[in-house]
């Protein structure tokens, strides 16, 4: 008798055909779905941004898709492409191009995460009569039992490096519920032997680049595009030039447009001043960008926007470690609710606190929930 049936997310990588294979030989019924974003925005961008760029974004090439095709057939299960280009424009894009324009750096894996792969994928597979969903994220399912009601944490990977548990952190107990990561135990060295072993033919294969609709992960002509393309909006009323300041006000050059700049960024500034120059602050309703020494882009509170918790809703202050993007190390702090605001104070100054940007809260291996980085407090 098989296990339920599953539905892999199939990026045409390593790491989702391990984890289907892996899924296959534990019994699973195993049906992979590639998604695809062919055409951003459809009718109204006007065309395939990658195509008028001529480069293809990795997961969504012909040869990510069959790649995905080929593992599937060499493990004998079904397998299906699922358009998604018009939940890609609704909830990631149209997000991404409206933080850069306020001066704020979005994290657009995270909102994939959230709207795609575990709501309208998810949605999919259990239409399809699937019993779950499963990624080839590194990150780990636990669950426990109180009084007959199961719930669900979502844990850090085996793998450090690789942990993904970060982009996942706003997925909540019914996504879990009918979510698994296969790859949760392992590190990435194994999976790849493991992709040996099972003769799969991706291998070898390079991961994908990190933000799979930018063409050659380049945000700013992606911006430049989208804004011609889609919203029709002259870019000398969006991304106009402005000035680069000093904390005291003294201008010391100008900027080419705010949604060109993040927080901590020290190449491009084009000012010579003797000694490194960091953004510490951009200022989208003066279009300025304030600069400073290293020192100054450190800094300790600030406040959370689209809070999320995995179990239940903060009601009083914890102390916990919070990172603040995804290759930051994550640091001793406290969160404190306030109504329906939260805040966080950093035992230590940490460099860069950037807005649009999440903040996710962790209990040792647990992830806690986060939310949107809002306002940075001097």
């Amino acid at each position: 008798m098989k296990k339920k049936c599953v539905v892999v997310a199939m990026s045409g990588g390593v790491d989702s055909s391990v984890a289907a294979a892996l899924l296959k030989e534990q019994g699973y019924e195993v049906i992979g779905i590639t998604l695809c974003f062919s055409a951003y925005g459809g009718s109204a961008s006007g065309g395939n941004l990658a195509d008028s760029l001529k480069k293809k974004p990795n997961c969504c090439s012909i040869k990510a898709i069959e790649d995905a095709r080929r593992v599937a057939h060499k493990l004998g299960i079904r397998h299906y492409v699922l358009n998604m280009q018009k939940e890609l424009e609704e909830f990631v894009i149209k997000n991404f191009c409206q933080e850069y324009l306020l001066g704020r750096t979005p994290n657009p894996c995270v909102r994939c995460n959230q709207y795609l792969k575990f709501g309208s994928l998810l949605k999919k597979a259990l239409s399809l009569g699937a019993g779950y969903l499963a990624t080839g994220h590194y990150a780990r399912k636990a669950q426990y039992a109180i009084h007959d009601t199961q719930y669900y944490l979502l844990k850090k990977a085996k793998d450090r490096l690789k942990d993904q548990s970060y982009f996942l952190y706003r997925l909540s107990q019914n996504q879990l519920k009918y979510t698994l990561f296969p790859l949760g135990n392992y590190t990435k060295s194994q999976v790849r032997k493991l992709a040996q072993k099972f003769g799969l033919a991706v291998a070898d294969k390079l991961a994908s680049q990190e933000i799979c609709f930018l063409p050659g992960a380049d945000y700013r002509r992606f911006l430049v595009h989208r804004l011609a393309q889609i919203s029709k909006i002259r870019m000398s009323t969006d991304i106009r030039p402005g000035s680069v300041i000093d904390k005291y006000g003294n201008i010391l050059g100008q900027h080419q447009g705010i949604a060109f700049y993040t927080i901590g960024q020290r190449q491009g500034l084009g000012i010579a001043k003797g000694y490194p120059l960091y953004i510490t602050k951009i200022d989208p309703g003066n279009n300025i960008i304030v600069v400073g020494r290293k020192e100054e882009a450190y800094n300790k509170e600030f406040w959370i926007k689209e809070p999320h918790f995995i179990l239940k809703p903060l009601k009083m202050k914890i102390a916990v470690k919070v990172r603040i993007r995804y290759n930051h190390k994550e640091a001793p702090a406290e969160v404190i609710p306030f109504g329906n605001q939260i805040k966080i104070c950093f035992r230590k100054p940490q460099f860069a606190i950037t807005p649009g940007q999440s903040a996710v809260f962790y209990d040792k291996n647990m992830v806690l929930g986060g939310g949107i980085i809002n306002e940075v407090l001097a």
